[in-house]
């Protein structure tokens, strides 16, 4: 049985409808890809609050994965992290700083990404992705390397 996994696009502009939300469907399509059960992006404006209530109601659907995707850079509206961290129970910072090492390949500026990726107890994996579409090809890549394990590790599956 696939994981079930929920995209969670954070933009003002793509929030108001004043540009395509990019990033979102394009990580949908590519976890479905590898596999995942995945419904259409849940878009929110910027801000910690949004990030917050949404991820807690995309927790209380029993989601296993949730990648965000834009909000993680240093703008003064980029509070995706600050969001993420009041809902997280545990910090896997080594998916972070690999998701930014992988993202030196195009550009350099991955290393000001300030994505998390967590866990909430007792089983949802939170990754935080920038909002560039290459950010997010690369970022797909890695969770899909990663979020099965993780995720049968915190259904009680064996270290193998």
């Amino acid at each position: 049985m696939p994981h079930h996994a929920r995209v969670l696009t954070v933009s003002d502009r793509s929030a108001a409808g004043l540009r395509e939300d990019r990033g979102g469907p394009l990580a949908v399509s590519l976890l479905r890809e590898a596999g995942f059960d995945c419904a259409d992006p849940v878009i929110v404006a910027d801000g910690a609050d949004s990030v917050e209530t949404a991820l807690r109601a995309l927790v209380a659907e029993g989601t296993g994965l949730i990648v965000t995707t834009g909000g993680t850079g240093i703008a003064p509206t980029d509070r995706t992290p600050e969001g993420t961290t009041r809902v997280i129970d545990r910090e896997i910072p080594g998916i972070a700083e690999e998701l930014r090492r992988r993202g030196l390949a195009d550009t350099p500026m991955a290393v000001i990404s300030r994505g998390l990726a967590g866990i909430v107890d007792p089983g949802t994996l939170i990754v935080n992705l920038p909002g560039s579409t290459r950010a997010v090809a690369s970022g797909i890549t890695v969770i899909a390397e990663l979020a099965p394990h993780v995720l049968d590790q915190l259904s009680g599956g064996d270290h193998s």
